[in-house]
């Protein structure tokens, strides 16, 4: 019996964990253990950089969609990215995979977990693990409903008079749901998200088993990176915020002992789009917690300093990163399937200037999601957008559109940790309002899916923005992944040369030093660099000592060998 586990274990419950409980908990663990025979990656290098895509993204008419990404991904992707974060690719009710109807199955239109495993021939895998809630339409929900046996504290119910006025609430929907049960009577269950997602009750121990049993069953499947979905949520105690509570905290280093002790190597990642020093606790104390968090600061601190051709506030945020142990790393992005998150702002931008760079979005197309505050009042949440429009004036020509878009992946690229690109980012997709209006809800503007055919002729259109993008990004990703500077736990040190021009110094253990140089500015700027001998890497080019010349957006990485 692992004392890590069974101490985590005991921290949280106390003797609520029933003795035949935990040997059933161990038991699961154990078998767990002796059917993973692969051998995960440990750590993390260059060459790591992960992709995030629905297993539905591509579609064939009469066919399932998981083996046509397949297909798509090793003609057009195999060799920029090691890892494929797959969405939520399990049946599901509504908010496009995140509501779980059933953990341990693939959706029917997706495919198998077959299927799963002949990607995962082609790439290493990350997994959602949805666990903060579930779908109403689910089996585990139904059965509480029926009231049976084992399954009568599975969710959270709450007398609708009590105080939850200090709840942190990321949507601006009800808290409480009310539910008739099979006697009749009426319990209001706790609903952070809506009222199809119903959160699980961890202080339940049966809880915990049979979500722990997912995780099992995602390990037994090959996931090398598990995300913890919403996971700040996870325990609730009236009276409180109900987000990043101590029993949370408790329950992350669960997790990660119980992934350790099964399938040593898997990558624990927290999703949590709260204020930046909320965020880095999860890597609790460098060694107990999360191996990494979502960098979330960065998407809308790029776009900040793009909006205002000024790179301070981008920089000094930059400067003041600092990892507990190199047993962690940043988890980064600029885009993904939810929008640009504001809340990770707040405490770096003040509250006017995150106020004025949502109305230029709204200005240039983007969409907004709000949140209710505890006051009554409402704040921005998230900014809807592709982050191809985010970046650029509606009227931008496809050069200044191209060029901006390069530029922030290139920072995003140059980073510490390890970089994640979705898939409408390398599609070089555009604002989808026609999803929108179909969907009924802001963020489908960037989870437009596609018919195969019909990608790969835009893919391979000469010319054409998509195509452009395509090559861009993929020979920047090629170049990182060639370099030990770009190593996520390379030195890596951050200067503002003027208003406008970013410099990240990336410096390896072998002692390779890259200089990356970032025009924000639609002005051209020069700034003074030493070299002895020095290659810009993107262009191929020898830079000589003396004056480097960046046009408007351009970007360099600077080899000085």
């Amino acid at each position: 019996m692992n004392s890590k586990i069974k101490s985590l274990i005991d921290s949280v419950y106390g003797n609520s964990f029933l003795t035949h409980q935990e040997v059933r908990l161990f038991s699961d663990i154990e078998k767990a253990k002796s059917r993973i025979i692969e051998r995960r990656k440990m750590n993390w290098d260059q060459q790591d950089v992960v992709l995030i895509t629905y297993a539905d993204q591509f579609r064939s008419e009469g066919k399932t969609s998981l083996p046509i990404f397949t297909r798509f991904f090793n003609r057009w992707l195999k060799q920029s990215f090691s890892h494929v974060h797959l969405l939520p690719f399990y049946p599901w009710s509504s908010d496009d995979g995140f509501s779980v109807v059933d953990y341990h199955q693939v959706e029917p239109a997706s495919g198998d977990w077959q299927d799963v495993a002949d990607l995962k021939r082609s790439s290493k895998l990350m997994f959602d693990f949805v666990c903060n809630h579930m779908s109403a339409k689910s089996e585990w929900f139904a059965r509480y409903l029926r009231q049976e046996p084992g399954f009568e504290n599975f969710f959270i119910a709450v007398d609708p008079d009590t105080d939850l006025s200090a709840v942190t609430r990321p949507r601006a929907l009800p808290l409480l749901t009310p539910f008739t049960l099979s006697d009749a009577s009426v319990r209001h269950l706790w609903t952070t998200f809506s009222d199809d997602q119903i959160d699980l009750n961890f202080a339940e121990p049966e809880v915990l088993i049979a979500m722990v049993n997912v995780l099992l069953h995602y390990l037994e499947q090959g996931a090398d990176y598990v995300r913890l979905d919403a996971v700040g949520f996870m325990w609730k105690v009236p009276g409180t915020s109900c987000i990043h509570l101590p029993q949370t905290h408790a329950l992350i280093k669960l997790f990660r002992a119980i992934a350790e002790e099964v399938a040593p190597g898997t990558v624990i990642i927290t999703e949590t789009n709260v204020p930046h020093k909320d965020n880095v606790a999860y890597f609790g104390n460098g060694h107990d917690e999360a191996q990494m968090v979502y960098q979330f600061s960065l998407p809308p601190l790029v776009l900040h300093a793009m909006h205002s051709a000024n790179v301070e506030t981008l920089c000094g945020w930059a400067q003041s990163l600092a990892l507990p142990s190199t047993d962690t790393t940043w988890f980064n992005f600029l885009a993904s399937h939810d929008g640009v998150g504001l809340n990770p702002l707040r405490g770096i931008l003040a509250e006017e200037d995150i106020l004025q760079l949502v109305e230029k979005l709204q200005q240039q197309g983007a969409l907004v999601n709000w949140k209710n505050n505890p006051d009554g009042s409402r704040s921005p949440y998230e900014i809807n957008v592709t982050y191809m429009d985010a970046l650029s004036p509606k009227e931008s020509s496809d050069d200044d559109r191209l060029a901006r878009f390069v530029l922030a992946h290139a920072v995003l690229l140059s980073f510490p940790g390890v970089p994640a690109i979705y898939i409408q980012s390398i599609l070089g997709s555009r604002n989808d309002y026609a999803g929108v209006e179909k969907a009924g809800y802001n963020r489908a503007i960037n989870r437009q899916k596609y018919d195969m055919d019909e990608i790969e002729t835009a893919m391979s259109q000469s010319g054409s923005l998509r195509q452009r993008v395509y090559h861009r990004l993929s020979h920047l990703i090629a170049l990182r992944r060639e370099h030990h500077a770009f190593h996520p736990n390379a030195k890596a040190e951050f200067t503002a040369l003027n208003r406008s021009v970013l410099q990240i110094t990336r410096t390896a253990e072998n002692n390779q030093r890259i200089t990356c140089l970032f025009n924000f500015s639609d002005h051209p700027q020069s700034v003074l660099q030493k070299y002895s001998s020095a290659r810009e890497l993107i262009s191929g080019c020898d830079i000589a000592e003396g004056e480097v010349n960046l046009a408007p957006w351009q970007v360099m990485w600077i080899d000085s060998k």
